[in-house]
């Protein structure tokens, strides 16, 4: 994909990006290689690119701090990363890392929203984003799991209006209260979906592998969905339409 489709394809907003932080890199490539048939080139930061059918569709990344969790965390795109996350701390949301170049790909922050929900910005230099997405193996969706919904989409709006109700609209991601699916307790945060064929025959490839099961199939008003963890702890969803 081309920087200059970058604003047509990626317009502010629009989840652009997926990456999990995991202790062993090398055991996730085997892992998401055999659950979604994805293979692995160098070339994303310091570990690899997943690939499906030769195009991007995310990254595995290596934890540098052990005490950082270890998750799936899902990028917005935007065209000045350093605007976007001034107006996100002006609106209650908090700076993690502030945007810095990753090489020549693009630059990166990791912010969140007034509840602690952890989410990335990305503005794209040579990689764009998502070569490939909506569709089996790839990204489809991604899930706010919040505590206060009237908040959430106050921030979320007027944060990302053109992305979500825009007349070109076509949002990525949802909200919805954290015990829908999760104990009351658990933190607020985003829940990254990929697309399989059969969303029950999925889990036990999951459990073959290692993961576990969070969530057994249930229906949602964009999909059926399962929760599940990899063999080191990140959790995901999938996703059959």
């Amino acid at each position: 994909m081309a920087e200059s489709d970058v604003s047509s394809d990626f317009p502010e907003g629009v989840p652009c990006w997926v990456d999990a932080q995991l202790p062993d890199v090398e055991a996730g490539k085997r892992f998401y290689g055999e659950l979604f048939g994805w293979t692995f080139a160098q070339g994303y930061g310091p570990d690899g690119l997943a690939h499906l059918d030769g195009e991007p569709v995310a990254g595995l990344t290596r934890k540098r701090d052990g005490r950082m969790p270890t998750v799936w965390t899902v990028y917005f795109a935007t065209p000045d990363a350093i605007a976007l996350a001034r107006r996100i701390t002006d609106a209650g949301g908090k700076l993690i890392t502030v945007p810095t170049p990753v090489d020549s790909l693009g630059t990166m922050a990791l912010v969140t929203d007034p509840e602690g929900a952890v989410f990335g910005l990305w503005q794209a230099g040579t990689h764009a984003g998502f070569g490939r997405r909506h569709e089996r193996d790839s990204f489809c969706w991604a899930e706010l799991y919040a505590r206060d919904t009237t908040a959430v989409d106050r921030f979320y709006g007027a944060l990302f209006r053109d992305a979500l109700f825009g007349p070109d609209a076509s949002p990525d991601f949802g909200r919805a209260p954290v015990s829908d699916v999760y104990p009351a307790e658990m933190p607020p945060h985003f829940l990254v979906h990929f697309g399989v064929e059969d969303c029950d025959a999925v889990l036990g490839t999951v459990n073959r592998l290692g993961g576990r099961v969070q969530a057994t199939p249930f229906d949602t008003s964009y999909g059926r969905v399962a929760v599940v963890t990899d063999n080191q702890g990140a959790s995901f969803a999938v996703l059959e339409r």
